[in-house]
């Protein structure tokens, strides 16, 4: 109750099933304000499906969703976003037809609820930091993979939220591109903005979180300091590998 009371986000005995399969199976995680959190774990371990019950995309089939110790659960994606809950998705998925900047100003407009200029600087601010500014007036379906990405974080940030979800925006960057986002993703973090972010590059997750989570099966099976959770030899053998 304590965790869930200072928690900005908690999910609390959540759990999932398709059919047979237990995707989320009684997990309970908190996330506090200005706290960087990751979540590594092997495919079908059921991180995406609780990115999508935190989000709203998703109902549980049972237990709750506390944001700022409110129950959320019965509120879908539309609503938390406005409430400050924002999330990327491992594919993209831009306004084609929009500018950079017009898909910007629907998540200011409309998740946000940033009216005028309020809107328009903001989506400025957050085309300089993800480096977007030269594309701001190109059309989505002409940018390559990689820009679409960045696009998906910046449209998240658009709603200038509370809490971040992040799922899997570091795969097929370059080296200097991952730099720049570690970068990002830490300023996010030191400005009080929780961040929850699904990444298989381990490393990315190493430089900026202060605490790691690995899930298996629907459960999580390791908590704690990035250092001491990829040590664990439940989580080498579910997930690192033991060459790893």
């Amino acid at each position: 109750m304590e965790a869930r009371t200072e928690a900005v986000l908690a999910a609390v005995d959540v759990r999932k099933r398709f059919g047979a399969l237990a995707v989320l199976d009684g997990v309970n995680l908190a996330l506090k304000k200005g706290e960087a959190v990751g979540i590594v774990g092997p495919n079908g371990a059921g991180k995406t499906t609780l990115l999508n019950v935190l989000s709203g995309s998703l109902a549980p089939d049972t237990g709750s969703i506390f944001f700022q110790s409110h129950d959320v659960t019965s509120k879908g994606a539309a609503e938390r976003c406005k409430l400050g809950i924002a999330r990327t998705h491992q594919v993209p998925r831009p306004f084609a037809g929009m500018t950079v900047f017009e898909n910007l100003l629907v998540g200011a407009t409309a998740g946000g609820r940033r009216r005028g200029a309020e809107a328009y600087d903001l989506c400025l601010h957050v085309l300089d930091q993800t480096a977007l500014t030269p594309l701001a007036n190109r059309r989505a379906e002409g940018l390559g993979l990689l820009q679409r990405k960045r696009l998906e974080l910046a449209r998240a940030l658009a709603v200038d939220p509370a809490v971040l979800l992040l799922d899997e925006i570091g795969g097929g960057l370059t080296d200097a591109e991952s730099a720049a986002l570690v970068e990002t993703v830490s300023g996010l973090r030191d400005r009080g903005i929780a961040v929850l972010w699904i990444e298989h590059i381990v490393h990315l997750l190493m430089q900026v979180v202060g605490r790691l989570v690995c899930m298996d099966a629907g459960r999580i099976i390791a908590e704690g300091p990035p250092e001491a959770v990829v040590s664990q030899a439940a989580v080498i053998d579910a997930y690192l590998g033991s060459q790893a």
